[in-house]
């Protein structure tokens, strides 16, 4: 079932997600909601924040890049309790976007190299160094369970430049091709 997507300023962005237990209510179809939801708005990743859930569960899929970068043929993961141990001081700045957050792209600075730890769909544990674009997707998904969007890493610059978009998804004016849940007037 595709679920709306909620946009910057609804509070569940905000909220700090809770670890969850092996006994979740329905996670295998919230796992798949998720996964369905994401694709159908072209996504690569989606949090459960940003489908009103703050809990720290995190979707991704990158098969999509494969043609550009053979190693995520058929990558699709599953994050749950997600953190982030450690990250380098090696850093690089890329553009991104973020579903909650439509029609504003901008250049990223973040750690090229993460050290996490999480458990999959299975409630098996992993603690690994991660580095690369991966890095970066996992470093972007993970920020939503720690009641942030990647606006929040801007320079105050280049915040004052996206002011006015912020200010309209605010205001509930956002264009997007997806099922969303604007802030309530």
């Amino acid at each position: 079932m595709i679920l709306p997507i909620y946009l910057y300023g609804q509070p569940v962005l905000r909220k700090v997600a809770e670890d969850i237990t092996p006994d979740y209510p329905e996670l295998g179809k919230l796992i798949e909601d998720m996964f369905e939801t994401m694709h159908s708005a072209e996504g690569i990743g989606l949090a459960a924040p940003q489908i009103g859930l703050a809990i720290r569960l995190v979707v991704v899929d990158l098969d999509v890049l494969a043609e550009d970068f053979p190693e995520f043929k058929d990558f699709r993961r599953v994050y749950i309790n997600a953190h982030i141990l450690e990250t380098s001081d090696d850093t690089e700045s890329m553009e991104e976007g973020c579903l909650s957050l439509p029609g504003i792209h901008e250049k990223v600075t973040r750690p090229t190299r993460i050290h996490v730890k999480y458990m999959d769909e299975n409630f098996v544990e992993h603690d690994e160094w991660v580095d690369g674009y991966l890095a970066r997707v996992m470093q972007h998904e993970f920020d939503h369970l720690e009641g942030k969007v990647f606006a929040d890493r801007l320079s105050p610059l280049r915040r004052q430049m996206n002011k006015n978009r912020l200010m309209n998804l605010l205001k509930g004016k956002a264009h997007c091709a997806y099922k969303t849940k604007r802030v309530l007037k």
